[in-house]
């Protein structure tokens, strides 16, 4: 199947093809054959297990920070009627008598819940502990995300034949669970490093004039000094062929959409954490401003591989796009090693590493040379000797 929105044309000496999006008939979710049903049973039932467990055992499951931004109250009434459309699902797909397994999942994990103490379970005060998953961080993320960017993939897709469970879905849910579970201990190594490393460069003084600065100023402050970092970062993972060894894993994706940003190897996501803090640690602003800045970054990080195709006019010159990152995940050469930026393309336009090719997106992603796709083995990567020879940096 080919995007009927791109067009082939000569930019130079690089012939820019339309992509060919391979077909995901099989994969796609169709009214009235009972997948749809399942699926929902299937994902209501489980997210609802692991909602109970949270409040079951929060000091082990639930972060002390978050806990503090939600209303529980709230959430088990929320977690009420996910319960019961949970089991309405799982029956409706018995009777449509298609992918019961997946209702028979939905049913069980919710009968489990049940037994659990539901939606009932008396709330209180919890005591901190200095670690714990981030079980509450990874549901609440998973629900808001995969409700927005759904719905904006259905409803402003740049690939429109390209399905929900597209070709390693597994692999990135897998991540996405994996790196939010270990919420807290990324924010302990995290706060570790920049007090430890960077405590001497701390300035009172300083960091009082940055909180005097209006709360925009001090957000704009914080996306520049924090690109500024992350693009170095970023950049230099691409150039030196053992860190590359790392970030290929990130980029071993060859279907662009918001799940695709949570596949990191679990090094890199520890070393982005670190560095990202360094700026917002040093310059101290106000909490409503870090709140802000730390909202538009989570946002920007889904929104940027999603397949989405929302114009934007000349913003697209001004903060990082979907368009924009694709390239940088592309593996067709005049895109290997560009767009390094996470929020504004500011620093890849001084430095040299721009590349917008007018309206084209890319016609191929992926690594140029293959990587396993399993999650252990993609984790086990970066020490196999056969890639030693591997130094081609975007693919």
């Amino acid at each position: 199947m080919t995007d009927q929105n791109q067009g082939q044309t000569d930019a130079g000496e690089y012939t820019y093809t339309p992509r060919q999006i391979e077909d995901m008939e099989h994969r796609a979710f169709r009214f009235g054959d009972g997948k749809i049903s399942g699926t929902l049973a299937c994902t209501l039932g489980v997210l609802s297990l692991l909602t109970v467990l949270c409040f079951k055992f929060p000091q082990y499951l639930t972060t002390t920070e978050l806990r503090a931004a939600y209303d529980a109250a709230f959430l088990q009434q929320v977690l009420k009627y996910g319960m019961f459309a949970a089991l309405g699902f799982g029956l409706l797909n018995f009777v449509m008598a298609k992918y019961r397994r997946l209702a028979s999942v939905g049913i069980l994990s919710t009968a489990a819940a049940f037994a659990l103490g539901g939606y009932s379970i008396p709330l209180g005060p919890v005591e901190p502990t200095a670690l714990a998953l981030g079980l509450d961080w990874l549901i609440l993320a998973l629900v808001v995300s995969a409700i927005l960017f759904i719905f904006l993939e259905k409803v402003f897709p740049k690939y429109r034949d390209q399905v929900i469970l597209r070709p390693g879905w597994e692999l990135d849910t897998w991540y996405f669970a994996f790196n939010h579970l270990l919420l807290t201990v990324l924010l302990l190594i995290g706060n570790g490093f920049v007090e430890t490393v960077f405590g001497w460069a701390i300035h009172d003084g300083f960091q009082a004039t940055i909180q005097s600065l209006p709360t925009f100023v001090q957000v704009i402050i914080l996306i520049i000094a924090a690109d500024f970092v992350l693009y170095w970062s970023h950049r230099f993972f691409h150039e030196n062929p053992d860190l590359w060894k790392f970030h290929a894993v990130h980029h071993s994706t060859e279907n662009m959409d918001w799940m695709a940003g949570s596949r990191n190897h679990v090094f890199q996501t520890i070393t982005d954490r670190c560095l990202a803090l360094v700026p917002l640690y040093l310059l101290g602003t106000t909490k409503g401003a870090l709140d802000i800045y730390v909202g538009i970054a989570a946002f920007q990080a889904v929104y940027v591989h999603s397949n989405v195709n929302i114009p934007v006019g000349p913003l697209k010159y001004i903060f990082c796009t979907p368009q924009y990152h694709h390239w940088h995940h592309s593996s067709e050469e005049p895109a290997i090693d560009t767009n390094y930026a996470v929020h504004t393309p500011l620093f890849d336009k001084l430095f040299g590493t721009y590349h917008m090719p007018g309206k084209h997106w890319p016609a191929h992603y992926g690594t140029v040379k293959k990587i396993p796709t399993s999650f252990w083995g993609q984790m086990m990567h970066p020490w196999r000797k056969d890639t030693e020879e591997e130094v081609d940096a975007a693919g």
